[in-house]
């Protein structure tokens, strides 16, 4: 279950509540959830209940427990609670896991893309913008050109209907200088990475090691698909499913509820607890990527993709190293395995996917 799905269940609630006169408020056009702020509070969090609460003339308490009833059973969702003031808490249950992992899988390439691709071709192309107010890019300096170029694939994924395609304008001098210098990938990454007010820091020469943010994004894919052929060579695919238990939480795989899911309870130590975060991080990470392509188009702020796919890699990597997708030695391959590889398949698809739009490659190898 995506953020956008859980919007829309949750604003099915506010709806159900007002037509069966619970509630005496304006239906809202949408519901914001966001990511859980720490650990402890579930998987998403809306502030819908302080919202409503002025216009309904009720506590906003009294108001979260009316949404909180209808929304209790509701599919995907395992467990609705109320926070401080009147915070709704929200943890998913595993089919929505498991969801999620088939969704990108079965998008693939167009996992957070919104655009009508059939249409495309019919749309008349234009010049890409460079931030000017008339929209020419003509006299832009390399930052602004690179940065027009990534915004309008952005904003054709994000189903931006009313703008064309973009047709890349001649590069400037010292773009293409610093595309000599620093090569393609690692030249646009440098000049998107910064948000629109911070300096851009140019290095003397690209690096290839994991204190190179660049890098590991495309290291992540690089391991993500290796993963894959990997396991073809071992005689087995991948299959969204239960994760089963980080190393060292139990030898079989099977998953330990409690342990996985809320790091809280008996037999939960604090490497369940840490590990069962690094899962549920990641899954966040996949979840979210299409509200992020969404808002970087609205701010026209590409910078946001940069660090999307920054934390992604880096949650990639800490959950691969407590759930190893391929089985170790003798073992033969589980469940757990393929339902590992298939979340890993599907972390690097939202990684070049990411890329893709950046205008960076995405290397099978590297």
């Amino acid at each position: 279950m995506t953020p956008a799905e859980l919007s829309r269940t949750v604003l099915r609630s506010v709806r159900g509540a007002v037509e069966e006169q619970e509630l005496s408020v304006p239906v809202p056009a949408r519901i914001v959830v966001r990511p859980a702020p720490r650990p402890g509070c579930g998987d998403y969090a809306s502030n819908v209940a302080l919202q409503l609460a002025r216009p309904a003339g009720r506590p906003a308490r009294e108001v979260a427990e009316i949404l909180r009833k209808r929304l209790a059973g509701s599919p995907g969702i395992a467990r609705v609670e109320i926070a401080g003031p009147g915070f709704l808490n929200f943890t998913l249950g595993d089919e929505a896991q498991v969801a999620l992992v088939r969704e990108v899988l079965a998008q693939g390439s167009g996992y957070g893309d919104r655009s009508d691709r059939t249409n495309l071709s019919a749309r008349s192309p234009r010049t890409a913008e460079a931030g000017s107010a008339d929209g020419s890019a003509a006299g832009a300096g390399a930052r602004e050109v690179v940065v027009a170029e990534a915004l309008a694939r952005i904003e054709v994924a994000a189903g931006a209907s009313d703008r064309s395609c973009a047709v890349p304008v001649p590069h400037p001098p010292d773009l293409v200088a610093l595309l000599a210098r620093l090569g393609s990938d690692e030249a646009r990454w440098v000049l998107l990475r910064p948000a629109a007010h911070d300096p851009v820091r140019v290095p003397e020469r690209p690096v290839q090691r994991e204190s190179n943010p660049r890098f590991r994004v495309q290291y992540a894919h690089a391991r993500a698909r290796a993963l894959l052929r990997n396991a073809g060579e071992l005689g087995f695919s991948g299959e969204p499913g239960d994760v089963g238990l980080p190393v060292g939480e139990g030898a079989s795989g099977v998953p330990d509820e409690v342990a996985r899911r809320s790091g809280t309870g008996e037999g939960a130590g604090t490497q369940g607890a840490s590990a069962a975060r690094t899962l549920q991080g990641l899954l966040t990470l996949l979840a979210t990527y299409p509200s992020v392509i969404e808002a970087t188009a609205r701010l026209r702020a590409p910078d946001r993709v940069v660090r999307h796919l920054e934390a992604t890699a880096d949650a990639f990597f800490r959950w691969h190293d407590d759930f190893p997708p391929l089985p170790v030695g003798e073992q033969k391959p589980l469940a757990v395995h393929r339902a590992r590889l298939a979340l890993a398949e599907a972390a690097g698809t939202v990684l070049a996917n990411g890329l893709r739009l950046l205008g960076i490659s995405a290397p099978e190898y590297l």
